[in-house]
């Protein structure tokens, strides 16, 4: 019998049918902007609620068609399709000069190309997917069991030049699912291969004794060798970056689904446990789960909304489990209860989200929340992230028990 993570209780009131009523009005809101956003990708939301947009090879590229395609994947409304196709041809064009590419391929083609084949059965939407994943699999080191995180032409190389070919970041456990879907489609067990040990590597790494996470991971460059913990976007080395917390409980749920190893789905509910015990009882976080009292307590939206679609993956996979016991079991019952537990957290942080930073009434704003911090320590705070916008359409979607996803 798996062991009972158990959460703290809910710190309010939760009202589940208002959460559940609101995936109507978000997906309303993203065809509202279609137009608004034409052929662009968003990037970061400026003070009027309009965005800025993606230049070439930019890692948030996708997750405006990510939404786009999970819209018409609920509603077979061929607008919704019709614009994340006229992406394709970014996405193209970041395949010819692979030298910029790094770790973020998952990201970028799993929302884009993937989603556009598992709806549409494109065989070149197939094809540049496939290419994505040959790129992001030779960034695996074989003797140190990770993903290479990012390229010598990345801000970080000015500053530690010695270190960026041996780090891997948090981040990088959603990447994987391009991977596992590579090696679906084509029978290579390679693809598969590498996303389970980088995923193991950085379980016994980045992750801390008491389930917080760190940001990133050194690894030394030549020898392989694990070397310490860092941060780069949370506030301090040994601090708790709220997003990158959420990566890994999104990841690691995620990678469970993939591979039904049980170890992977306790790992996500002892992550996600950190998270619920340390998190505001408002439901949204802070940008970093350990920041200091004396410091401005910058909210992120974005975190907010990708823990709660990790919670509401947990909960479906609980279920899951259950489904697979007798009806009157204990472990069934046991799974159910903890399976509940995991799902009202969930709804809990879809309302906080929509009480405090919601803009689905604005009708000026071209994103659906308000609150991100994409990187406080160079000022990029209190803004639109279409990541934080593509994860709160997940996650009220999993809410209402939809589970084909492009991840």
């Amino acid at each position: 019998m798996s062991e009972y993570i158990a959460l703290p209780p809910l710190p309010g009131e939760l009202d589940r049918e208002r959460v559940l009523a609101h995936l109507p009005k978000v997906m309303a809101t993203i065809k509202r902007n279609i137009a608004r956003i034409g052929e662009r990708n968003p990037k970061i939301g400026n003070a009027d609620y309009s965005w800025t947009h993606c230049g070439p090879f930019d890692w948030v590229s996708s997750f405006w068609a990510g939404q786009l395609w999970l819209c018409y994947q609920t509603t077979a409304d061929e607008q919704y399709k019709n614009s994340a196709k006229l992406r394709k041809s970014y996405f193209a064009n970041m395949l010819l000069d692979p030298f910029w590419l790094d770790h973020d391929l998952g990201f970028q083609y799993s929302l884009s190309c993937v989603a556009e084949y598992k709806l549409t059965g494109c065989e070149e939407s197939k094809m540049m997917a496939l290419r994505a994943a040959d790129h992001l699999i030779h960034r695996f080191r074989k003797v140190g069991g990770y993903i290479v995180a990012w390229n010598d032409t990345h801000p970080l190389a000015l500053e530690k030049p010695d270190v960026i070919q041996g780090k891997s970041i948090i981040d990088s456990l959603q990447n994987t699912a391009l991977l596992f879907w590579a090696a679906e489609v084509t029978g290579a067990p390679r693809y598969r291969e590498v996303a389970i040990r980088h995923s193991e590597t950085l379980a016994k790494h980045i992750v801390r004794d008491d389930y917080s996470t760190y940001h990133s991971f050194n690894f030394d460059p030549i020898y392989q060798t694990p070397v310490k913990g860092e941060t780069f976007q949370g506030y301090a080395d040994e601090s708790c970056w709220a997003r990158g917390q959420s990566w890994a409980i999104h990841g690691y749920a995620q990678t469970y689904q993939y591979t039904k190893d049980d170890s992977f789905l306790q790992l996500a509910k002892k992550l996600a446990r950190f998270a619920a015990e340390v998190i505001t009882p408002d439901g949204v976080p802070v940008w970093d789960y350990r920041l200091p009292a004396d410091e401005i307590q910058y909210k992120d939206s974005s975190a907010g909304a990708i823990t709660a679609a990790g919670f509401l993956l947990i909960a479906q996979s609980l279920e899951d489990k259950a489904e697979t016991l007798p009806r009157e079991s204990e472990e069934r019952q046991q799974l159910l209860g903890e399976a509940n537990e995991y799902r009202d957290w969930g709804l809990y942080l879809l309302q906080g989200l929509m009480d405090q930073c919601d803009l689905c009434d604005n009708e000026q704003a071209q994103g659906l929340l308000a609150n991100g911090a994409s990187f406080v320590k160079v000022g990029l705070c209190d803004n639109m992230l279409p990541y934080g916008d593509y994860y709160y359409l997940e996650a009220l979607m999993r809410a209402h028990g939809y589970r084909n996803f492009f991840w």
